[in-house]
């Protein structure tokens, strides 16, 4: 019965490629995206988000195509497209509105869609049912049915991939769910946790990320205090690690897609139904702030130092979110080049995994390449990239003034290799 459904993925970015790859092992699926550059790109077997090699590509069976008729070739319609945050921090449901538009406009009777965004509790059966029942004539409930699967990808981690991570499913009524749970356990080999209601599952998915963003948070703010104190936050973090129930998080920048925006979902939501979340807003404002805090402790060093900082050579190394991953959007390491240019300085930006075109489009920053770190008063290691973990010391050297100073963010360096030299070296 559900094993004969016949899938279709709408949005194929790092989400939904994992996901389409996945069913296409065992059959044929409708792989849909509205960037028809991307889909052409997908066709030759390359994948830019690098979650998916093109040998895994080449085996699947996926009909990749930006026509929005070829969903009516498939009755299980799986969503996976951003949600992200507007200026004002604000969920932006635009692109799952705008994907529910697409796949209403081809729904047929008997279909189900499954929602993998992160939303808040209630969007699903809320503002995404409505379009799909305009747009398709069709009654929800009576003719198709509706699930919420939320996505537990972690853009560049090849270890928790796709089949491997328990997927959390639901469905709008029981027999919805088994067929959802029997269509995602046909490739997820971890297995599947059924949650009793669609809120549940959008609930389960916005605290998921709530919980990590306030552990950090407490992390950065114990960073900001020490660091007042002159105390090395990650060797006090080691020291409290050997007791048995303390949790290893470490301090760092807030980015990305999940952390960094999930808790303003379930925060707006909060609101509208009265409660003002203030744990989860502070949290969320110290987070926030950390760019501009480890932008400050650099310009500090550099004055404190006798250092003219208008002449200074500042470098920030790493530019995407996360390490190892080329994915720029919503990277907290902008916050860093921000602040310093508040104070008029144009720092030289360098990653080795970040797209030039793209790092200009997007934050309008000029990459350097490796040549042109010389000389350099101040780097900020703002991301934990392979090619900086195994920077020699050497290599460290040539690149730096001679008493230059390295903000290591993310705690990679070793202390040991630095004493031997006239560099300083301090971390979050």
């Amino acid at each position: 019965m559900a094993h004969n459904r016949k899938v279709s993925v709408v949005g194929l970015g790092y989400v939904g490629l994992p996901v389409a790859v996945a069913f296409g092992r065992s059959q044929q699926v409708i792989g849909f995206d509205v960037n028809q550059e991307r889909i052409e790109e997908l066709k030759t077997g390359h994948d830019r988000t690098l979650e998916v090699e093109s040998s895994e590509l080449k085996e699947a069976d996926i009909l990749f195509s930006c026509h929005a008729e070829d969903l009516r070739k498939a009755d299980f319609h799986i969503v996976a497209v951003p949600t992200p945050i507007n200026e004002a921090r604000q969920p932006d449901l635009r692109p799952m509105l705008a994907a529910s538009k697409t796949v209403g406009g081809q729904l047929k009777k008997g279909d189900i869609v499954v929602f993998e965004s992160t939303v808040y509790p209630g969007a699903t059966e809320e503002d995404c049912v409505p379009i799909l029942e305009r747009e398709s004539g069709l009654k929800c409930g009576v003719d198709f049915t509706v699930g919420y699967s939320p996505e537990r990808i972690n853009p560049g981690d090849k270890e928790h991939t796709f089949t491997k991570i328990t997927k959390v499913v639901s469905g709008m009524d029981a027999e919805t769910l088994e067929i959802v749970a029997d269509v995602y356990s046909s490739v997820v080999t971890a297995g599947v946790h059924k949650a009793t209601t669609i809120k549940v599952a959008e609930a389960a998915k916005v605290i998921e990320n709530t919980q990590r963003d306030l552990n950090i948070s407490l992390m950065n703010e114990l960073a900001i205090i020490f660091g007042r104190m002159d105390i090395d936050t990650l060797d006090v973090l080691e020291a409290a690690g050997t007791k048995w129930n303390f949790l290893p998080f470490r301090p760092g920048l807030v980015g990305g897609h999940c952390i960094g925006v999930d808790p303003y979902y379930l925060t707006h939501k909060a609101e509208l139904v009265g409660h003002h979340p203030e744990v989860i807003l502070s949290g969320r404002r110290i987070n926030d702030g950390m760019g501009a805090h480890i932008a400050q402790s650099g310009i500090k060093k550099l004055i404190l130092d006798g250092k003219d900082i208008n002449s200074a050579r500042i470098a920030v190394l790493g530019l995407t979110f996360k390490e190892d991953c080329p994915d720029l959007r919503n990277s907290k390491v902008i916050d860093i080049i921000h602040e310093l240019q508040t104070y008029g300085i144009q720092p030289l930006v360098h990653d080795p995994m970040a797209d030039s075109a793209e790092a200009k489009e997007e934050y309008g920053v000029e990459l350097v390449n490796d040549e042109q770190l010389k000389n350099i008063d101040l780097a900020f290691v703002a991301v934990a990239h392979k090619e900086y973990r195994e920077l020699s010391m050497q290599s460290i050297k040539n690149m730096m003034a001679e008493t230059g100073h390295v903000y290591d963010v993310k705690g990679v360096f070793s202390r040991e290799h630095f004493a031997e030299t006239a560099l300083k070296l301090w971390r979050l």
